[in-house]
């Protein structure tokens, strides 16, 4: 069965394979979910690698699979009429996305499109559907991704008001680092600043001058491939003290 709601990314069907021990123990809900539970979604669950610039759901199509990030980064976007692009959230290691798609089986409202060459899994649809009707812990899971992403849509609704650059990526990275959506992040965000640039909607020179600012007040440290956040609250704190400013 392909990965990939979308017809035109047979390159990522192409490479579509079961998923190893080391990648299984990294998806967070498997540890949710009874012996027998976790044999049937160990077995279904498959990976597929993703070129930079492949779809791996597209607008309109309908969802196949609930879909994970393992490695690499993602970004949810949606395309407007005005031949603009909003992009809605990156998606880092760890991330699954999609749930509310999968459980209406309706069209997906939102393309998800790989920045660099990624790792994704996917759960079939029909099996994250078996998991709701026979796992409370997994229930448990998929309520709590939803209520945590909700709170993201509403901050992300909020960063993009403010005309201060230096708190909307303050307020993206914070997003990024969240640990509840994207437990595969841990300390250090594997992002280079033109990624960063692109996800948030400023140029890679005003993502570097904020990035400079917020290392120098402690929040993040400005590493070789990636930034590591030293103080979550304090970066949480940089994305709000911009609200309402000139």
């Amino acid at each position: 069965m392909p990965i990939g709601s979308d017809s035109g990314t047979s390159s990522i069907r192409d490479r579509v394979r079961p998923a190893t021990a080391d990648e299984l123990d990294n998806i967070p809900w498997l540890r949710t979910l009874a012996p027998v539970e976790r044999r049937r979604a160990e077995v279904a669950v498959v990976v597929g690698d993703a070129e930079p610039g492949d779809l791996v759901c597209r607008i309109g199509r309908p969802p196949t699979y609930w879909f994970g990030v393992v490695e690499g980064l993602l970004k949810m976007s949606n395309d407007n009429a005005d031949g603009t692009s909003m992009t809605y959230s990156g998606l880092p290691p760890g991330g699954w996305f999609g749930e509310g798609t999968a459980l209406k089986r309706e069209p997906y409202r939102y393309n998800i499109q790989a920045l660099r060459r990624s790792v994704v899994a996917g759960l079939p649809v029909d099996d994250f559907h078996w998991l709701l009707d026979h796992s409370i812990g997994f229930n448990r899971f998929v309520m709590n991704q939803l209520n945590e992403r909700l709170a993201q849509f509403i901050a992300a609704r909020e960063a993009d008001r403010l005309n201060n650059p230096d708190a909307r990526v303050a307020r993206n990275l914070a997003a990024l680092f969240n640990p509840v959506l994207f437990p595969g992040v841990g300390e250090l965000l594997r992002i280079t600043q033109q990624e960063l640039a692109y996800l948030i909607g400023l140029s890679r020179q005003r993502v570097n001058e904020a990035l400079r600012t917020l290392q120098a007040q402690g929040a993040i440290r400005v590493e070789y491939g990636g930034l590591r956040v030293t103080d979550l609250e304090a970066l949480r704190a940089n994305g709000m003290a911009g609200k309402g400013a000139a």
